[in-house]
């Protein structure tokens, strides 16, 4: 889709202000005629820190897919399996509540999938109704009897961060899915470097895109998911970005997490701080290749510079991934 940003006007600028203000956020009267203007763009900036989305005012996939989904709330709609699958807030808010009580709904993403549509059906079942697999009254009813508890970790986090206690089976053998992201030449030396440095260490790499190609980040995590890979590293050279050490994001926002995400982040950034000799940090995002993945997914954000070193990035996170691999924490 057109990114849309500040001086733009038009139709779709009218609709996105009409979602931001329906959430909540203000915007002057003389830009809600389709005119991207200074609060149009401090709207956006707003939505996007609360969504844990890269905050740069513009209107991409990521945030104009997550506008549509915010207006969605549980009951406005009827949810079942089905394809394409139903993706919203609405959909979030039954994972988390189908989670809180005891019925593995899977990560709360938004998205209604067979884990979804499993722990509905389990807990259909439980409370004496048809499983059919539809969320209508008589559920929502059923949810609004028992009102679980929403305050306690997620029953996904829990589990994904029990994963982390077992023994990993190494990296030899494993697929890592490689996603240079962006459209900056230096991301994609980074990827081959990354990808000759695997089979090196007796992985499989497997590169998402090449130059020539732009598929949708939707399309590149599910060939990510389609290759079976163990691991997802996202490599996103950014000349703009102002800090001077590397970033590492994992999945996450401020209702939930990928805790397995959130170490393959640490671990990739001490080796990136360590090669680069600037300290790095780690922080939460939902973009798409980190939200709808389905393995411990990161995007990487090398720090920046003239002399960037491909070779020694990509050796860096495939030390990471190495340790990763080797062990729990």
């Amino acid at each position: 889709m057109r990114i849309y940003r500040l001086g733009d006007a038009g139709v779709e600028i009218h609709d996105i202000q009409q979602r931001l203000t329906a959430l909540g956020f203000t915007v002057d009267a003389s830009e809600l005629q389709g005119r991207f203007g200074p609060s149009t763009d401090a709207g956006v900036r707003r939505f996007q820190a609360q969504r844990s989305l890269r905050v740069d005012g513009l209107v991409g996939p990521d945030t104009w897919h997550q506008l549509v989904e915010a207006g969605w709330s549980l009951g406005d709609r009827t949810l079942y399996l089905r394809a394409p699958s139903f993706r919203g807030d609405d959909v979030r808010a039954l994972q988390r509540r189908l989670n809180a009580l005891g019925f593995d709904a899977g990560r709360e993403d938004g998205f209604l999938g067979p884990s979804t549509d499993g722990a509905l059906r389990d807990f259909q079942c439980n409370v004496g109704q048809e499983p059919d697999g539809i969320v209508g009254p008589d559920t929502l009813a059923a949810f609004d009897r028992l009102r679980p508890s929403l305050d306690s970790p997620s029953r996904a986090v829990v589990r994904e961060a029990e994963s982390l206690r077992r023994p990993q089976t190494g990296l030899s053998g494993a697929v890592v899915a490689i996603d240079p992201a962006g459209s900056d030449p230096a991301s994609f030396e980074v990827a081959a470097r990354l990808a000759e440095e695997l089979e090196r260490l007796g992985a499989k790499p497997a590169v998402l895109r090449s130059g020539a190609e732009d598929p949708a980040p939707s399309d590149r995590a599910r060939a990510a998911n389609d290759v079976g890979a163990a691991a997802c590293i996202s490599i996103h050279v950014d000349r703009e970005r102002v800090t001077s050490g590397p970033v590492c994001f994992s999945f996450g926002s401020a209702s939930t997490h990928s805790p397995m995400g959130m170490r393959l982040a640490q671990l990739i950034v001490e080796e990136l701080s360590t090669a680069s000799g600037a300290a790095g940090t780690t922080d939460r995002l939902t973009a798409t290749m980190l939200r709808e993945t389905r393995m411990p997914a990161v995007q990487v954000a090398p720090a920046f510079d003239d002399e960037l070193d491909a070779a020694v990035t990509a050796r860096a996170i495939a030390a990471g991934l190495e340790r990763f691999f080797a062990s729990g924490p």
